[in-house]
């Protein structure tokens, strides 16, 4: 099973078909708002968000495949009107098994919000993504079919695989829509939708090959925020994804317990543990402990899909840390009525 999965993964690297190509995913999705749509950039409380993420799968496979992830947004208002503008910028870099293959990611973000209320949190924001991304990967680690010969690897066996070019880049791009709102006392929710690679780039590692691109993704998201008790809160999340063939769910949610305040209008060290899904595939039980404008947060993905035959359920280990806060400058959004806070 494991050099069947590893055959796979070089051969479908550079093989010239149409397929359902797919982007990678975190667990803790929540935490890399711009990789889910564009328009949750700037959707949280205060005027800059700084986050970043790091995974590490299918060790018990094969090499790890590991993904790290940056984003960075600020929010500024509009005059003296409730609007707002974000300006984001979201970098990936994505290793892939035995050949290393490798995507990385550049794609500044800017998203307008239109206040929908002077009494609420009521707003609709509307974002466009656009930036480079280039592919590639190293050819001296390929173990291709014809090279298996009498049951044997050998490096030095000639192969019928052509390879024109071990790496490319391409112009993406991303737009997406959101509506957020308040309920209650402290009640927040969202609910989105965005279409990414929306140009369909090319990404054939045979150069003289047209029929090779990055299928366009859909994105359905939501979001929630409430309190059910005078310290506890419950946060929720989902996304559903298509892109290509392949569909996508993500889905669940965590219990913040407060645990300490140290000034009346600082925000209460929590504490969060829940559980995420993605259907078909793993359960991510986590923890997240956020610190005034501090969070540090682990997830772990127990492999659910039919892969648990060779990873024996193991899937792999998440980071995520982020930094939010408000700046001291007239620009600053705090007197301001704030976009959901999450």
């Amino acid at each position: 099973m494991k050099k069947i999965f590893k055959l796979l993964i070089g051969v479908f690297a550079i093989i010239p078909f149409k397929g359902f190509t797919q982007d990678f995913t975190f667990s803790q999705f929540y935490e890399k708002p711009l990789l889910r749509n564009p328009a949750l950039a700037g959707v949280f409380n205060g005027d800059i968000r700084v986050a970043a993420a790091h995974r590490s799968q299918w060790g018990s496979v094969t090499v790890p495949f590991k993904t790290t992830a940056v984003s960075v947004e600020y929010k500024f208002p509009i005059g003296s009107s409730n609007d707002f503008f974000t300006g984001g910028l979201q970098m990936s870099a994505d290793v892939a098994g035995d050949i290393r293959l490798k995507r990385t990611q550049f794609l500044p973000t800017i998203n307008y919000h239109k206040s929908l209320s002077g009494e609420r949190d009521e707003y609709i924001s509307v974002a466009f993504m656009g930036g480079f991304a280039g592919n590639q990967f190293d050819p001296t680690k390929m173990k291709l079919a014809d090279q298996w010969r009498n049951g044997e690897f050998n490096p030095t066996n000639a192969t019928m695989q052509r390879i024109d070019r071990t790496g490319f880049t391409y112009w993406d791009a991303a737009t997406g829509i959101s509506y957020s709102n308040s309920f209650g006392e402290e009640g927040r929710f969202y609910l989105g939708g965005a279409l990414y690679h929306f140009n369909k780039p090319k990404v054939a590692f045979n150069a003289n090959n047209d029929n090779v691109f990055l299928d366009e993704r859909w994105m359905i998201n939501g979001g929630l925020n409430m309190r059910v008790s005078d310290y506890g809160k419950i946060v929720a999340f989902a996304d559903y994804m298509m892109q290509g063939g392949h569909r996508q769910l993500l889905g669940g949610f965590m219990y913040g317990a407060e645990l300490a305040k140290y000034y009346d209008d600082d925000e209460p060290t929590t504490l969060y543990f829940g559980g995420f899904v993605r259907w078909g595939d793993a359960v991510m039980p986590m923890m997240k402990l956020e610190m005034k404008q501090l969070s540090i947060a682990l997830s772990y993905d127990v492999n659910i899909s039919k892969l648990h035959v060779a990873s024996h359920w193991r899937g792999g280990f998440e980071l995520t840390g982020s930094f939010r806060g408000f700046l001291n400058t007239r620009s600053s959004t705090l007197d301001k009525v704030r976009c959901v806070r999450f």
